[in-house]
């Protein structure tokens, strides 16, 4: 390991912030509780420890609360400054976790150390691959998830999330959703070789590649751009374009 990944993992021990995460898995299992059904399919998925990268769909502000409520390790999550659709009051959530936080369309580098630090420590690291939940069908991914899997040689755990965008809509009506995690088997590592484009190239392949092992766990007319049926990817190239470049946060 080198000197600068040892003072990584120095500044971000794994795991951290023991307290206040314990009471707020323990708020999130109490309010779920009360809010919705829960169905975990594929528990056996689980590996025992990490390394590992785990990646879901992001169709909805409550999918980080979604996979701490369904996996069994403390997490870190990876994810965007700023929850462009979530409500106000969810917005101090992150801040209260502890999530290593990127810059959409900005440097990163930062947050990209911290989890690889995190991963260095046999830690579990959540990625929401996609970058945002600004449409209801699967998207590609962003390169980060990919680079960090390359740069780390860890494997991924993908889990398609359904149901979990229900659950305010129906307890306005009075009922209760079922929400579903999914968890596939793990895949990876991967590499890359080569540089600039060449490298570039390949990251996307394995970006596309993640995105396809979530695919396989999720509603087929929530696949978007990697259905099978070539009027509903159509139908998905449009809410496949990222509307974040121009967003520093």
């Amino acid at each position: 390991m080198s000197n600068e990944a040892q003072d990584y993992t120095a500044l971000f021990p794994y795991p951290r912030r023991r307290g206040i995460r314990f009471i707020l898995r323990t708020g999130i299992r109490l309010a779920l509780g009360v809010l919705c059904r829960v169905r975990i399919e594929g528990r056996e998925n689980f590996p025992a420890t990490g390394p590992l990268i785990v990646v879901s769909n992001h169709f909805n502000f409550l999918d980080p609360v979604a996979i701490i409520r369904v996996t069994p390790w403390p997490l870190e999550f990876l994810a965007g400054l700023i929850s462009v659709d979530a409500p106000p009051l969810v917005t101090i959530f992150p801040k209260l976790w502890g999530v290593f936080t990127v810059r959409r369309g900005g440097s990163s580098r930062d947050a990209m150390r911290a989890a690889t630090a995190v991963l260095a420590q046999n830690g579990v690291l959540d990625i929401m691959p996609e970058g945002g939940s600004w449409a209801q069908v699967l998207r590609p991914a962003r390169p980060g998830t990919a680079f960090l899997a390359v740069q780390t040689g860890a494997p991924l755990l993908p889990i398609g999330l359904e149901g979990w965008m229900d659950i305010f809509p129906s307890v306005r009506r009075g009922r209760r959703a079922t929400a579903i995690a999914r968890v596939g088997k793990p895949f990876g590592p991967f590499e890359a070789t080569g540089h600039g484009r060449e490298r570039r190239k390949q990251l996307d392949e394995i970006g596309h590649e993640i995105m396809r092992h979530i695919a396989e766990l999720i509603p087929p007319e929530r696949r978007g751009v990697y259905s099978e049926d070539p009027a509903l990817r159509a139908a998905a190239q449009e809410a496949a374009v990222y509307p974040y470049d121009d967003l520093m946060g």
